[in-house]
């Protein structure tokens, strides 16, 4: 049992303890968790969705703290989460391309995407750090189109709040170039988790513990579950000798 229960690296523990965290609350709540959302209202079959949605969440995150079933937990969430990327996110694009909440959207499932692609070895690896890099570009820009916004999360003991906002934005681009073109690749991948990492610590967790409202609750788990995701790509593009 012990042996079956044997987990492969850190990163994809905690990615794995993170979904199914998620998936229970789905079932719980009886409404999309966080990382599925936005949904219309007006969607067919609507609470049936909710529900398959719970249980892809959670068998997934069960199934990658097997070694015998992470490969098909894996290649699941990829199928799940890429279908609703191309129906959801995708579609919200080419409804407002001008509007950054799509594109922001569009590169959160795009992260989701990667770190399940991440999960499926050397040939997953490739397509999780194109996708991963092209998703921190729109992150990158969401922090100088909401620079007020971003820089009143900024914790208040830092000082230049403003130029926290967009030296994150920056890096987030950075970053995604990095990942894009090669250069640096690996380097960016565990610098962009690492300040999706802080970001949480920082900024989400105090909210939380504050007692959040609706968006704020749904901006930590959103937060937490990138982080995780985050870390399964950058974890993917070490040589497997030091992977842990």
């Amino acid at each position: 049992m012990a042996q079956a229960l044997r987990i492969e690296n850190v990163s994809r523990a905690i990615f794995a303890a993170t979904l199914t965290a998620l998936g229970v609350l789905g079932f719980v709540t009886g409404e999309f968790a966080p990382i599925w959302q936005p949904v219309p209202k007006a969607l067919p079959a609507r609470e049936l969705l909710v529900y398959l949605c719970a249980l892809v969440t959670l068998a997934g995150g069960l199934g990658l703290l097997w070694q015998r079933t992470a490969d098909i937990a894996a290649r699941v969430l990829l199928a799940a989460w890429l279908l609703w990327l191309l129906l959801f996110r995708l579609q919200d694009v080419f409804r407002a391309p001008a509007t950054q909440d799509a594109w922001s959207g569009c590169g959160e499932m795009a992260v989701y995407v990667a770190g399940a692609w991440a999960l499926l070895g050397a040939k997953g690896a490739r397509m999780a750090r194109i996708l991963y890099g092209l998703a921190m570009i729109p992150f990158g820009v969401a922090h100088f189109s909401y620079a007020k916004e971003t820089a009143q999360l900024v914790p208040g003991w830092l000082p230049w709040h403003p130029a926290w906002a967009y030296f994150t934005g920056c890096a987030f681009i950075a970053a995604g170039v990095a990942m894009l073109t090669g250069f640096f690749a690996r380097l960016a991948a565990v610098l962009s988790a690492l300040q999706m990492g802080l970001f949480t610590l920082l900024v989400w967790v105090p909210i939380a513990w504050a007692g959040p409202n609706a968006f704020q609750w749904s901006e930590f788990v959103i937060s937490v579950t990138l982080t995780a995701a985050a870390w399964v790509v950058a974890d993917s593009c070490r040589p497997p000798q030091v992977r842990q």
